[in-house]
C-alpha cells in the first residue's frame, strides 16, 4: 500500500485505523510544523517509534521509564556505547539488571506516547511506505491500534470543543482584577503553573505554548481551565494592530443605507 496525503484529509487516527483493518506492514512518516516522526508497523501493530531527533536508544527510554537511573544511563552511555538495543537489552537480561518484560514494557509505553503526541497534529503531510524496511538494530515491539485510535478519538473530539471556546491561539492573557484574589493561595496543576508564570499581555498563548513545551490541545486545556475559574481572561496581545470594526452597512452612502434599512423591515413584515 502505497499511501501519501495531508493531515486535513486523514487524521492521524484513520491512518492509524487503515493500518489496523488492513494489517500492514511498512512506515508511515509524518511532517508537521517543524516537526516530523516515523511509526513503523508489522501486521498492522505498532513495532517501533521515533519522534523528531529525540533521543530514542534503549538507554535512554529506560531512564525515561525510571527502569535505570542518572548514574546508570551514563555508565551504559559510556560502556554501551557501540551496542545496539538488542545487545545492550540481552546483556542487562543476562546480567540480572532487569527482565525482559521490563525492556518490552519501556519500549511500548514510549512508542505509544510517541503517537499520542501526534494526535493533535492537524496540519501536515504523511507517507505511507509498504516497502520500508524494519531496524535491525532495534527492539520492535507489538503494540495493538484498538486502544491507541479510541484514544485519539477522543482527543480529537475534545480538541475541536476547545478550539470552538478558544478560537485562536495568537490571543493573549492577562489576570482577572477580582479584588482579594491571591493566585498563589489557589491550588494549580503543576501544568497549570507553567501557563500561569508566563501569564502577560505581551505573550499570546502560542507563545506560551512553545514556552511550557505543550502543544495545542495542552494549552487549550489549560487555558479554559483558567478561564472557568476566573483567573484570567482573553486579550489582544500588546502592540497588536486593532481589529478592524464591522461595519454595519456594506456601503457609506446614506441614501444606499436607507434603502436597504426599509428593504430589510419590508422582508421581516413579510415574514
Amino acid at each position: 500500500m502505497a499511501l501519501k496525503g495531508n493531515l486535513k484529509d486523514f487524521t492521524i487516527t484513520q491512518l492509524l485505523n487503515l493500518v489496523n483493518l488492513a494489517r500492514k506492514t511498512g512506515t508511515l512518516v509524518i511532517e508537521g510544523s517543524g516537526d516530523i516522526a516515523r511509526l513503523i508497523f508489522r501486521d498492522g501493530k505498532l513495532a517501533y517509534a521515533q519522534y523528531g531527533q529525540e533521543e530514542n536508544a534503549l538507554a535512554s527510554i529506560l531512564q525515561r521509564s525510571n527502569k535505570i537511573n542518572a548514574t546508570q544511563y551514563r555508565i551504559l552511555k559510556e560502556r554501551a556505547a557501540n551496542m545496539t538495543d538488542k545487545e545492550l537489552g540481552l546483556l542487562l537480561v543476562n546480567a540480572g539488571y532487569l527482565t525482559q518484560a521490563d525492556i518490552i514494557e519501556s519500549l511500548q509505553v514510549y512508542c505509544a506516547d510517541v503517537v499520542r503526541r501526534l494526535f493533535t497534529w492537524v496540519d501536515g503531510f504523511f507517507h505511507f511506505d509498504g516497502e520500508g524496511e524494519l531496524p535491525e538494530d532495534r527492539i520492535l515491539v507489538r503494540i495493538d491500534l484498538e486502544n491507541l485510535i479510541v484514544e485519539g478519538s477522543r482527543q480529537l473530539r475534545e480538541l475541536e470543543q476547545l478550539q470552538e471556546e478558544i478560537p485562536s491561539l495568537d490571543m493573549a492573557l492577562k489576570f482577572t482584577d477580582r479584588p482579594g484574589t491571591n493566585i498563589r493561595n489557589v491550588n494549580l496543576s503543576v501544568q497549570e503553573w507553567r501557563v500561569v508564570s508566563h501569564v502577560n499581555p505581551k505573550n499570546t498563548m502560542r507563545q506560551i505554548a512553545r514556552f511550557a513545551k505543550m502543544n495545542d490541545l495542552e494549552i487549550r486545556r489549560v487555558v479554559y481551565s483558567l478561564l472557568q475559574a476566573g483567573l484570567v481572561e482573553v486579550v489582544r496581545p500588546d502592540g497588536a494592530p486593532p481589529a478592524p470594526q464591522a461595519r454595519m452597512f456594506p456601503t457609506t452612502d446614506r441614501g444606499e443605507q436607507k434603502l436597504l434599512v426599509n428593504r430589510l423591515i419590508s422582508r421581516i413584515r413579510s415574514l
